[in-house]
Parts: C-alpha cells; sequence; structure tokens
C-alpha cells in the first residue's frame, strides 16, 4: 500500500505538473523554432508576444463575463482565446511591416535581427505592463478539478490523493490538438509544404515561385497564434504576470536549442525534458521517499536538490550542456 502512495505522490506532484508545463513549453517552442527555420533569426520578443496575447484574452475574457457569458465547467477564456489570437497576430504582423522587414529587405545579418527583437521585446513588455498592469491575475473560473484529492481517497481508499485541475487536463488535450493540426499543416498542405520548402533553400524556393513574403505573413500568423494559446494554457495552469513571460523566455529557448532549433519536433521533445529536468530537481522527494524506505532510513530533511527559486537554472545547465556537446541539439536543428 506504501508503494502506491508513492506512486500517487510521483504522479500527483512530479507526472502530472511537469507534463502540463512541458506542453506549454513545447508550444512556445514551436514558435521560436519556426521563426529561425524560416525567418532565420532568434526571436527574443517570443515571450512578451505570449504576455500580449494571454493580456488579449483576458480583456476578451473579463468582457464576455460581463455580459453574462461562460463556458459551464470550463474556463471563459477558451472562448475569448480566438479574439486574443487575433489580436496577436495583429501585432505581430504590423511589427513586421514596421520593424522586420526593412532589414529583410536590406539582407541584414542574424544578429541584427536579434538585436531588433530585443528592442521590440521591451517594447512589447512595456505596453503589456501599461494596458494591464505588473500584477498577478488569475482568470481561470468554471470547475477548478476534474477529480480532486479528496474524491480520489474516498474511492480508493489511499492516504495520498490525486488531483488532476482542469486547466492542466485542458492544457495537455489542446497541446495534442495543436501540435497534430500543426504538423498536418507543414506536411500536407500547399502553403505548408511552401514554408518547409523555404526554410530549405530560399533560392531554390523563390526560383520555384513561392512568394517569401507570404510565407512570411503565414509563418507570424503561425506563431502568433502558438504564443497565445502557450500564453493562455500557462496563465490559466499558474497566473499571469507580464514578468514572468519574460522569464520563460530562458526555458522556452532552452527546449528549441535542447531539441535541435529549426526541427519541430525536437521542439516538444526538449520542451517536455527541460519541463521534467525542472520539476525533477527542484521537487522535495521526501514523502515519496517516507513511502519507499524502511523506517530507519527515513529522512529528515526534504530531500531536494535545488530550491524552486533556482528552477531556470536547470534550463541554463541543460541549455549550455548542449551548446558545448551538441549544437545542433538533440534532433539534428540547426547549429546556434
Amino acid at each position: 500500500m506504501d508503494y502506491l502512495n508513492a506512486i500517487v505522490a510521483l504522479t500527483n506532484f512530479v507526472l502530472i505538473p511537469a507534463t502540463a508545463y512541458g506542453a506549454q513549453l513545447a508550444l512556445g517552442a514551436l514558435g521560436v523554432t519556426l521563426i529561425y527555420g524560416i525567418l532565420r533569426f532568434s526571436n527574443f520578443a517570443h515571450g512578451d508576444t505570449m504576455a500580449f496575447g494571454t493580456m488579449a484574452t483576458i480583456g476578451a475574457t473579463v468582457v464576455l463575463q460581463s455580459w453574462g457569458v461562460s463556458f459551464g465547467p470550463l474556463p471563459t477564456a477558451l472562448l475569448a482565446l480566438p479574439f486574443g489570437i487575433a489580436a496577436t497576430i495583429g501585432l505581430v504582423l504590423l511589427t513586421d511591416a514596421g520593424v522586420y522587414r526593412f532589414y529583410r529587405t536590406q539582407k541584414a545579418a542574424p544578429v541584427i535581427f536579434v538585436i531588433v527583437s530585443m528592442g521590440v521585446m521591451f517594447i512589447m513588455n512595456g505596453l503589456v505592463r501599461i494596458l494591464i498592469g505588473p500584477d498577478d491575475r488569475r482568470f481561470a473560473d468554471g470547475e477548478r478539478f476534474i477529480i480532486s484529492a479528496r474524491e480520489f481517497k474516498e474511492m480508493t481508499g489511499l492516504r495520498e490523493g490525486l488531483a488532476l485541475k482542469t486547466t492542466q487536463g485542458i492544457t495537455i488535450v489542446v497541446a495534442v490538438l495543436v501540435v497534430a493540426m500543426l504538423f498536418y499543416f507543414l506536411n500536407r498542405t500547399r502553403t505548408g509544404k511552401s514554408m518547409r520548402a523555404y526554410s530549405d533553400n530560399e533560392d531554390l524556393a523563390l526560383l520555384s515561385g513561392i512568394n517569401p513574403e507570404r510565407v512570411v505573413m503565414v509563418t507570424w500568423m503561425i506563431v502568433a497564434t502558438l504564443a497565445t494559446i502557450a500564453g493562455v494554457l500557462y496563465g490559466l495552469d499558474k497566473s499571469f504576470k507580464p514578468f514572468t513571460y519574460f522569464q520563460l523566455l530562458l526555458p522556452i529557448f532552452a527546449s528549441a536549442v535542447v531539441g535541435g532549433l529549426g526541427n519541430p519536433l525536437g521542439a516538444i521533445f526538449g520542451g517536455f525534458l527541460i519541463a521534467y529536468s525542472e520539476v525533477l530537481i527542484t521537487y522535495a522527494w521526501k514523502k515519496v521517499l517516507v513511502y519507499t524506505l524502511p523506517d530507519a532510513l527515513e529522512p529528515t530533511g526534504l530531500v531536494q536538490l535545488l530550491s524552486t527559486d533556482y528552477k531556470f537554472a536547470v534550463s541554463f545547465a541543460l541549455l549550455v550542456i548542449v551548446l558545448l556537446f551538441k549544437p545542433t541539439g538533440l534532433f539534428k536543428g540547426k547549429s546556434v
């Protein structure tokens, strides 16, 4: 029975949170890897693009709630998500037309785009803070749990309870659907094949009659959609705070680089690898070990390798290790 309690505790505090967090990082990393693979630069404004999309969705959620609109047991934010996506698409297309297109026509070096994206990042960050403020905002309404710890204990008779939050379930389901649709689009549609051809060989793609500006526009639209969905799912699961999305840039970039920049499959793998690494290393293992070890060997401390305050150090360490020993990533993307 103690081993069952240990498995439940591990599932409750490690497996479920890490899977949901990994799905959020994977969606964010997909946006980064698409920009790098097709537009050929590292977009440091991606975290704040996620913040803007989440902010727009929160605004639409507030409006819908004021009209008495809800989504039953699910968060109203899911109904507001299309409005957030539309607003973010408008923002990134405006940014591309007003900023990036100039440097693209000048055939600027990738490092110039990186520096420019940093400027865009600070502008977006300031814009979001001005519009919604710097404080935490929780916008997850509806039912809080699919199954609560108390219900699980009553059903099983175990000491440990298993809780699955509605937002965690939504994150996993939405991530699977979005990834499936993205891969179908990239591999089966004419526009998706054009994007892949442009990524593989820009000159040959132009000779084949592919319109580069259309490829750029569609890429930004997909990236804005992925960023908004990832940001909203993260905000629903935890809370929305603009500076948090700025901090998320490190694990998102680490996910893309570890998996292989420019490789969508690598971005997904990298997202889950980073998430599980962060959670496993910062988790306090005392509860699990109490159930599995003899009484004489029970730990007195938390048995925590790193405090949760240093979880981003795990992302940074993995990023450095991969850059040192395998610069193209685990799935052989493009070298940094």
